[in-house]
């Protein structure tokens, strides 16, 4: 089992009526007071499981979201207790539905009335429980394959404002959670203002191998604009994704298909030369020297140091040791 603890400076001991003073009671010693607004989701065509969420708080996904593919999403915050996580997964993969599994937590936990906890498992079926002490305003709203939950909220309208936009949004998974997110914020948010972000997708059927299955998994810690800073990523991841596709094809050489998903890598990603300059590099060292040229010609103009790093390749076996080929790629002007 994971314990956290955490010091309390003395002026709030010594401050009348401070309501963190619980957190010295045996109820709350294991508990982070991780409040925020989250959701977790299914996505009935792809089978994909996630959790996102955002916070007044240092690394909210450290804590907030967990998921495993083929069994199950979970969100716990409030004052959060970890265990809810990997406890209520565990439960879920054995047989339990979402709501089979939070009952049974909650009936075992002495401080059920600050937690707030939403689950959902591989079937589409949600759970959620926002505990009576959970500060205001708090509270979630369950739909059809996802659940949203909030508290310590500037006002009411922030949960059901993420359920409409996750609703009425189009896109993946991730799109529609990030919508769900941004909903939020636009309706208030936390209370005390942002301060991290996460974002964890698992896939439905579990290929046996862990870190095959993580569809996305983005955390931001600590930024101003942590909505902001999760949608770059999520952008960025996408044009990882593509440039994989594209070496993927490029294996198997299906240069045209290659070429399409290197495109698409650069159309999310334009401000990073390096996607496109080893697709450059993959291309000529299949023999597609002519395609790349014109690569190298735009990569070098926007960092002139990958045309010193190019010679480089050829003893790593990037690259042939092909003198004349070589020649024709750093002279591109």
């Amino acid at each position: 089992m994971i314990r956290y603890y955490y010091l309390i400076p003395l002026k709030f001991l010594l401050t009348p009526g401070i309501f963190l003073g619980v957190l010295f009671s045996q109820t709350f010693s294991e508990s982070a007071p991780v409040h925020t607004y989250s959701i977790v989701a299914y996505d009935q065509e792809t089978g994909e499981l996630g959790v996102a969420v955002q916070s007044h708080w240092f690394s909210v996904g450290s804590l907030v979201p967990w998921a495993k593919a083929g069994v199950g999403a979970v969100a716990t915050q409030s004052f959060v207790k970890v265990e809810y996580g990997p406890d209520g997964l565990l439960l879920m993969e054995n047989g339990k539905t979402a709501q089979e599994a939070l009952n049974d937590l909650i009936s075992q936990d002495d401080g059920a009335s600050v937690r707030q906890v939403a689950m959902i498992d591989v079937n589409g079926n949600v759970a959620a429980h926002t505990g009576s002490k959970c500060i205001y305003a708090a509270g979630h709203q369950i739909g059809k394959n996802y659940s949203v939950q909030a508290n310590l909220m500037d006002k009411e309208s922030v949960w059901p404002a993420m359920a409409k936009a996750f609703e009425e949004s189009q896109g993946d998974l991730a799109e529609k959670m990030m919508t769900a997110l941004e909903a939020a914020e636009k309706e208030g948010g936390d209370i005390r203002g942002k301060q991290s972000a996460a974002m964890l997708i698992v896939t439905g059927t579990p290929t046996g191998i862990p870190w095959k299955d993580i569809v996305m998994d983005l955390r931001v810690d600590d930024h101003a604009e942590p909505l902001n800073e999760l949608r770059r990523l999520i952008r960025i991841h996408r044009a990882y994704r593509h440039a994989n596709k594209g070496d993927h094809y490029l294996e198997n050489d299906d240069i045209e298909k290659a070429l399409i998903e290197y495109e698409k890598a650069s159309q999310f990603y334009p401000q990073n030369p390096e996607l496109p300059y080893w697709a450059a590099i993959t291309m000529a060292s299949k023999g597609n020297l002519d395609k790349a040229l014109p690569i190298f010609l735009d990569v070098f103009k926007r960092e002139p140091r990958l045309r010193t790093l190019t010679p480089r390749l050829v003893n790593s076996g990037l690259l042939p040791d092909d003198k004349q080929m070589l020649k024709k790629i750093l002279e591109v002007r």
